[in-house]
């Protein structure tokens, strides 16, 4: 019998695939805490029983298999014990279509292997390049902010590379980007992937909240290039991943023009608000952007992946343009989507969007996002209000940062904590918070993307948080005691 999916196997298919579903449909009925809390020797255990080498066992036993051994022990985002970082639950139709763009396989580099799949990619491009402010703009699809915010800074690489009449390598020497400390860790690793010097990155103060401070970024400008280096880029950030807080866009725009400098904004968290009818405005100013990352995998509710880099230029995309006879030749004129995306191979990805958009509509996908952003609100005055807590600042988004305080507790006390209290959590599977570093402090990171969560679910986790933190202070209480009889 044929394992391949064609037509005479349809049937096979059917079958596998529907009992595939149901399991996982099981598993998310039966789903009691966002994970097993299984150790680490105890999962490698597992895995490391699995036989790879051997025979295959059958579709349908291999299905049973990863039942009992990945979902068993998957982390489930939709859980409202999990707030840790940003993956969001996601939306049934997008689900659907996954297993639809699986199936076919369709890759969308070149438009004889996808044909209308190019097209509705592009319509889509369209559509989100409309909702940023881009009138005649373009984009791509990409597996996610990390790739959009290389792609983005290659494309201003090369754009300022083209005035410079010297050789590259000096070019790329001299070429600095400009950032604050909050933005993106993929920053300041693309300037390592483009080959630009050490120090590359150079960065801007902030307000001390995590935004920048556009005085502050017109400054550095000016003494990096008294120093004789190359403005590349600067990069604002439309929701920091601690703080989910946004750089003032606009007036960061205006030093940006003033200084004729490539401004990409990574809006990779925030990107919902591009279809929030309520908070659309907290975005302003990302229409003068050159380049912008959106990941619909966060605040759209995809699956992963689904992220896209978006130009307002159409032009600046052929700069990563390559050709190659087999496959995307010069003397073609269908709309090849590999001349744009640093991808050959591409997943459909913008399939699962345009299905959520139709099934949904974007104005409830906004909403949708508009209310973890509420939730986060309250969250934030229940901390603030909480003895036992501290609130370390407010967001625009949906995280919320705090530190457990005992009666007593020293700061360096509170701190050693976060670790502790983060741990216990984990391990026992009942809840998962993130932790982070915060003006030289550890804090606990609540990342709210789930809009079934209530204010009473993060209540829940709060006082588990608490009860971890009075449990470790007694064993740290009693250790003391031991010591000192000793």
């Amino acid at each position: 019998m044929s394992e391949l999916l064609t037509a005479s196997t349809t049937d096979d298919y059917r079958s596998l695939v529907d009992e595939s579903s149901a399991r996982v449909a099981a598993r998310f009925a039966e789903v009691t805490q966002p994970s097993s809390g299984a150790s680490r020797a105890e999962l490698q255990r597992l895995v490391d029983g699995v036989d790879l080498a051997g025979s295959g066992v059958g579709g349908a036993a291999a299905i049973q298999e990863i039942d009992e051994l990945f979902l068993a022990n998957a982390v489930w985002f939709h859980h409202p014990g999990y707030a840790a970082h940003l993956n969001c639950p996601v939306v049934i139709p997008a689900v659907a279509a996954e297993s639809i763009l699986a199936a076919v396989n369709t890759s969308v580099d070149t438009y004889d292997q996808s044909t209308v799949g190019t097209l509705m990619e592009r319509r889509l491009i369209e559509t989100a390049t409309g909702w940023v402010g881009f009138d005649s703009g373009d984009g791509v699809f990409t597996s996610g902010g990390t790739q959009s915010n290389f792609h983005a800074l290659f494309l201003a690489r090369e754009a300022a590379v083209s005035t410079i009449e010297e050789p590259r390598s000096i070019a790329l020497s001299r070429m600095v980007v400009f950032a604050t400390a909050s933005s993106h860790f993929s920053v300041g690793k693309s300037a390592l992937l483009l080959g630009l010097a050490d120090d590359a990155v150079i960065e801007v103060a902030d307000d001390g909240e995590g935004r920048m401070l556009p005085s502050a970024l017109d400054a550095a400008i000016d003494a990096a290039t008294a120093e004789g280096r190359v403005p590349m880029a600067v990069v604002a950030t439309g929701g920091t991943t601690d703080r989910g807080v946004i750089d003032p866009i606009m007036r960061i725009a205006d030093v940006c023009d003033a200084h004729s400098v490539w401004l990409h904004v990574d809006a990779a968290y925030g990107c919902g608000l591009l279809v929030s009818r309520r908070r659309r405005h907290l975005l302003t100013g990302i229409e003068r952007a050159r380049s912008v990352t959106v990941d619909f995998h966060k605040s759209f509710f995809q699956p992963v992946s689904s992220s896209a880099i978006l130009v307002r230029e159409r032009r600046d995309l052929a700069a990563g343009a390559w050709h190659a006879d087999y496959l995307n030749p010069l003397e073609n004129d269908e709309p090849n989507q590999v001349d744009k995306s640093l991808q050959t191979t591409r997943r459909f990805d913008a399939l699962k969007l345009w299905v959520s958009l139709r099934a949904i509509g974007a104005d409830h996908i906004g909403e949708m996002f508009d209310a973890v952003i509420d939730l986060a609100v309250e969250v934030g005055d229940v901390v603030d209000d909480d003895p036992e807590l501290e609130l370390v600042g407010r967001t625009q988004l949906s995280t919320v940062l705090f530190r457990v305080r005992p009666d007593g507790a020293s700061a360096a006390e509170q701190d050693a904590l976060v670790a502790g209290v983060r741990r216990v959590l984990f391990e026992s599977g009942r809840a998962l918070v993130a932790k982070t570093v915060i003006a030289g402090r550890p804090c606990l990171k609540f990342t709210l993307l789930n809009p079934e969560t209530t204010l009473d679910d993060v209540r829940e986790i709060l006082a588990m948080v608490k009860d971890a933190a009075s449990t470790l202070a007694s064993i740290d209480d009693e250790l003391e005691l031991v010591g000192a009889d000793a």
